[in-house]
């Protein structure tokens, strides 16, 4: 079984009080982890410490972080490297999401070497992929997709196992719209079946979905069993919401 998770991306919201007053609330509430289910969270860089401090010792909870550079030091102003988010206490690190591509230029290359430079350093990359509207209005979906998943071909096959997948069609990010749980399941089978082709095993990888996921949608995405759950924008910023996102029924 591949056990279900629930990432939360909180992308430039909740300095460090702000995050300690989610988590003071979402603990409160929290059942535990159950049936192997992990919630993660990525907040801001500057968040990392408050987040880490109030799940550290429970079960099924980590922290990660929503970027990094390939190197480990260096004249590289605004950035963070690998061993500085790791010594953070960031156990994941969110690799290519659609607004470092879209909106800050970040390539495919640049998320191979992300994705390589986090497996070096042990932590878990979750390389985020998805194609446009356009891509997808002119049936490209699945070229794209498997374009972006080229960036793992030649990795040591024992460290991109620990890569996780995020779909996330840029169409649906933060627009109310998302795939059906049928359409979002397909795309899913065909990820797995590429990943074979470029060296890592599809069978036990989990790919997440995202785009748009709110309580009302969650249950009948991660049921379908290509879906080994969700990772969550603006849904991941309310502790009720968030709550019952991580609760629903596999």
């Amino acid at each position: 079984m591949r056990p279900f998770l629930f990432a939360a991306n909180w992308k430039m919201h909740l300095g460090p009080a702000g995050a300690a007053k989610f988590l003071e609330t979402f603990l409160k509430a929290w059942p535990g982890a159950t049936d192997g289910r992990e919630v993660w969270f990525f907040p801001p860089a500057l968040s990392v410490a408050s987040v880490r401090r109030r799940i550290d010792g429970r079960s099924g909870l980590a922290v990660g972080v929503q970027n990094v550079h390939w190197e480990e030091q260096g004249a590289f102003t605004g950035e963070l490297s690998v061993p500085m988010v790791a010594e953070a206490g960031a156990r994941a690190v969110l690799v290519g999401h659609s607004e470092r591509r879209h909106v800050f230029g970040e390539t495919d290359e640049m998320c191979r070497r992300k994705v390589a430079a986090v497996l070096r350093g042990g932590l878990t990359p979750v390389l985020c992929i998805g194609e446009t509207l356009d891509e997808r209005e002119r049936g490209e979906t699945l070229t794209v997709v498997r374009r972006q998943l080229d960036v793992l071909a030649g990795s040591d096959p024992a460290a991109a196992a620990r890569v996780i997948i995020a779909y996330e069609p840029v169409w649906a990010i933060g627009t109310g719209k998302n795939a059906t749980p049928e359409d979002a399941a397909d795309v899913h089978a065909a990820i797995r079946n590429h990943l074979r082709e470029v060296g890592v095993d599809g069978s036990t990888a989990r790919i997440l979905y995202g785009g748009s996921v709110k309580p009302g949608n969650a249950q009948a995405l991660v049921s379908q069993e290509p879906i080994d759950g969700v990772l969550v924008g603006g849904a991941s910023l309310d502790p009720a919401d968030w709550l019952a996102i991580t609760q629903v029924p596999g």
